[in-house]
């Protein structure tokens, strides 16, 4: 009984803080995007923040929403079913747009795809992923393309998923060619977790920016049409000065997560360290350049 109502308060804890993280994150964000370059202005001129709400309760995801958050991500397919059709949580943030982050399986597809308001899918790794879930997309018929992004294992770690740097323009082009209901719109990493910045540039975004390049110069695209989508709590402010257009942070917002049990059983690779931790400027907020994120006000 005291642990249930501990749990409770610590959760409603949790909960109060959302507005001033957001705030304090939307404050960074800011801050990190106003100090690049000229050049990666140029390349990368919007950018999206994606709050990951991996094993976090719906209530979280709704206060979030509140205080202007639109994007969010989950990681695994059964939170993200379970969440995007709650009856609650639709009520409360009814234009709310969700993005999966994490490892797909093709098995796995139609369930994803039947989520009320998904948004973006960020992790194609595969020719048979990104035609499975084309196929899939079609039969819905939806009305509109599903935006998609090309996963890069620009760190070459065996228990990430991805294609290879040098695979990127293949799958790219596949999807653009061959699979008319999908708009591939960019590129993702996760990347290594332990690079150290006194060392210079984390060298895994460096790769996704020269995957960008190789795209843009052998099908004659512009730069700004080829999303990056890289950085993670620990490392978003960097990632935003190189050039990303999507960052996704999670227990900068929410707090560390907490696993009671696994939602999904039946992943090859590891998944637990996924995408976070793996749009438009708003026209009358000037002052926030984030993507789905309004003005915070506590």
């Amino acid at each position: 009984m005291h642990r249930v109502f501990n749990a409770v308060m610590a959760a409603e804890r949790e909960i109060g803080q959302i507005g001033r993280a957001l705030q304090s994150v939307g404050q960074r964000v800011e801050s990190a995007f106003q100090s690049r370059d000229e050049i990666i202005a140029k390349e990368s001129p919007e950018l999206r923040l994606v709050a990951v709400t991996k094993t976090k309760p719906k209530e979280m995801v709704i206060e979030a929403y509140k205080y202007g958050q639109k994007n969010f991500g989950e990681n695994y397919v059964q939170e993200l079913v379970e969440k995007s059709h709650d009856d609650e949580l639709q009520k409360a943030c009814n234009d709310i747009r969700w993005h999966f982050i994490g490892h797909l399986q093709t098995n796995k597809v139609k369930k994803v795809l039947e989520s009320p308001n998904l948004y973006m899918v960020e992790t194609v790794d595969s020719m048979k992923l990104a035609n499975e879930i084309n196929k899939t997309w079609e039969k819905l018929n939806k009305g509109h393309r599903l935006k998609v992004m090309v996963q890069i294992n620009t760190s070459r770690e065996e228990q990430k998923h991805g294609v290879p740097t040098s695979e990127c323009c293949n799958l790219y082009d596949h999807i653009r060619q061959h699979c008319q209901a999908l708009d591939v719109v960019g590129i993702m990493t996760i990347g290594a977790f332990d690079h150290d910045l006194s060392k210079g540039p984390n060298p895994d975004f460096q790769a996704l920016i020269k995957c960008r390049e190789d795209i843009c110069s052998t099908f004659s695209l512009p730069k700004e049409s080829v999303e990056l989508s890289m950085g993670m709590s620990n490392d978003f402010e960097h990632a935003i000065e190189n050039g990303s257009t999507n960052i996704r942070v999670g227990s900068t917002i929410f707090g560390a997560r907490t696993y009671k049990t696994k939602p999904e059983t039946v992943e090859t690779k590891s998944v637990d360290k996924a995408p976070e931790d793996t749009a438009s400027r708003s026209d009358q907020e000037r002052s926030v350049f984030v993507t789905g994120m309004a003005e915070l006000s506590l």
